[in-house]
């Protein structure tokens, strides 16, 4: 069986909670690594940063949507924070500030969505 064979069949196997876990994991992987390269690296820590953003405004529609299960203070949380990270995203990238609150906010994000509080 193919690399892909199993991707496929893992991918299927997923819960949404799971398969929202797991992209998490590869965006903050991605901004981790980002944060360690030279400025520079402009066009690849900008990747990461617009991964991100894309992640957190395609979270954003979502919860905008009237028809999404999640309770409606818990939407409205995830908007607010979606619209945070668009903000803070714009200063990492003028180098007005660092990774660290974005890789902190998905991680604790990841951590909700594994069950696990601190």
């Amino acid at each position: 069986m193919s690399l892909q064979a199993y991707k496929t069949a893992a991918t299927r196997a997923e819960t949404p909670r799971q398969a929202e876990y797991r992209l998490f994991g590869q965006v903050t992987r991605a901004l981790m690594h980002a944060a360690t390269l030279d400025k520079t690296k402009f066009a690849e820590r900008m990747d990461a940063l617009d991964w991100n953003r894309r992640l957190w405004s395609t979270l954003a529609t979502a919860c905008s949507d009237s028809g999404n299960g999640l309770p409606q203070a818990l939407r409205a949380q995830i908007i607010s924070i979606s619209l945070f990270v668009g903000r803070h995203t714009s200063a990492v990238a003028r180098g007005e500030d660092d990774f660290t609150t974005l890789i902190d906010i998905n991680r604790s994000i990841m951590q909700g969505l594994s069950g696990q509080t601190e």
